[in-house]
């Protein structure tokens, strides 16, 4: 099994940490199980269980550190991990910028488990995967997609006595549909952590929908457009310029958050006034573990207030250079939005692009957080509150910085998984005006 109990891992965490002889320890020990199911051209293609557990160990000889790991939790194997983590730090230079391990802390458990996404069995992935195959079978269509169920657990002790322990669950999936030709193509993506919300024959109809819509797609001028972008498509560009969110870095001068002159812009006005954006670890449907890396509390904090930067991220050794006191760094991104749906902000635009999806992001100038990419899988040209006909793809050089300084209106903002960054967050769609496609692409 894939998730210890508490007593169990307590027990280990404890043995470990009185073995270690350096000046000062941390044990964290993280497992879980996790199953998959994978089909392509209307057929399962694999399918598997993966359970794995593994004790990382970190040790310090004053500002010397070294970790080891393993997945052997008998008393010789914990011995040899400590030992090895110990012999490492003894040979490691030492490290200018160490911080030693935090005092003990207080956390409050969030709500990151679900018995019923813990209990997915291959049977359940088997109906998944055949729910997205038949129904695309039976229109002629082509499925390939992905459905990846996690339960998992993380604890940790170190030798002042900071300790945590809990559970968390999680769901993925995708599902890429074509027209046969291979001229159309839909896509639909559900992150869930509770099971009980997926639902993947009402998933896989929205990705049938767009194959079937989008295989006759024309080709549009370049240039600038309003543009709908489904939570997914926005969560591509703004978990880029997440990234962007360390005061380190924009004291040094490397970030869009960046003063001329030195410091940051915390404080400032770097966004439209109806852009609002917090980390919350309780957030309901999107809960995350109460501490971070380091082992502080999260705790519910406001990143964007009303366009104004509210806080950057400090790590524990800038905090202590700065004079500011230490904070977790998030765990989820939170954005406020309005109750439209996708389909409601369509209905209010005149003239517009609906973006389904953008891939292949990449930077272009880390000073304006100037990105490029592809639109995919169901792009839409839209005339007075309709659909009017599929697009041929574009790519975009676009900030997300500019564009939340463009938005003209929130939709309800779901939970979704960014493949830029691996941080739970839950993203609306959004109406931008004046979004900059630079060129057409043959990809569908």
């Amino acid at each position: 099994m894939g998730i210890m109990t508490e007593s169990q891992a307590k027990a280990i965490l404890t043995k470990v940490v009185g073995l270690s002889k350096a000046d000062q320890c941390t044990a964290q020990l993280g497992g879980s199980t996790r199953g998959n199911i994978r089909f392509a051209l209307n057929n399962v293609s694999t399918s598997g269980v993966l359970d794995n557990i593994e004790l990382a160990v970190q040790v310090a000889f004053g500002k010397r550190v070294g970790t080891a790991t393993i997945n052997q939790f008998d008393d010789a194997s914990l011995e040899r991990v400590v030992r090895r983590a110990e012999e490492l730090a003894r040979l490691a230079p030492e490290n200018p910028e160490f911080m030693p391990v935090v005092d003990k802390q207080t956390f409050t458990a969030t709500p990151t488990f679900s018995t019923g996404t813990a209990g997915i069995t291959p049977e359940y992935r088997a109906k998944v995967a055949a729910e997205s195959i038949d129904a695309c079978k039976g229109a002629n269509l082509v499925a390939a997609g992905y459905l990846e169920d996690e339960a998992g657990f993380v604890a940790f002790l170190n030798s002042r006595g900071n300790y945590g322990y809990q559970t968390a669950t999680s769901t993925d999936y995708t599902c890429t549909v074509r027209t046969a030709d291979g001229r159309g193509s839909g896509w639909v993506g559900h992150n869930v952590q509770d099971i009980a919300q997926f639902n993947a024959a009402e998933d896989v109809r929205v990705a049938m929908r767009k194959a079937s819509a989008s295989a006759e797609a024309k080709a549009l001028e370049p240039g600038k457009y309003t543009v709908i972008l489904e939570p997914a498509a926005a969560a591509g560009l703004i978990s880029f310029m997440m990234f962007f969110f360390d005061a380190r870095s924009a004291d040094e001068g490397r970030s869009f958050l960046s003063k001329k002159g030195g410091g940051n812009k915390l404080g400032e006005q770097v966004y439209g006034p109806q852009v609002n954006m917090f980390t919350d670890p309780a957030y309901p449907g999107a809960a995350v573990y109460p501490w971070d890396d380091d082992g502080l509390p999260r705790q519910r904090m406001p990143i964007i207030e009303n366009g104004k930067v509210a806080n950057l991220n400090y790590s524990r050794y800038w905090a202590q250079k700065q004079g500011r006191p230490a904070m977790a760094r998030p765990g989820n991104i939170i954005m406020t939005g309005g109750t439209k749906s996708t389909a409601d902000l369509v209905r209010t635009t005149e003239r517009g692009i609906l973006v389904t999806r953008t891939w292949y992001i990449r930077m272009v100038d880390p000073q304006t957080v100037l990105l490029t990419g592809l639109t995919r899988d169901g792009t839409f040209y839209i005339e007075n509150g309709q659909i009017r006909y599929p697009i041929k793809n574009f790519r975009f050089n676009e900030s997300p910085v500019i564009m939340l300084n463009n938005v003209e209106e929130f939709g309800k903002p779901v939970r979704v998984k960014s493949d830029e960054a691996d941080t739970t967050m839950v993203i609306p769609p959004m109406k931008i005006r004046d979004f900059t496609f630079t060129s057409l692409s043959d990809a569908v």
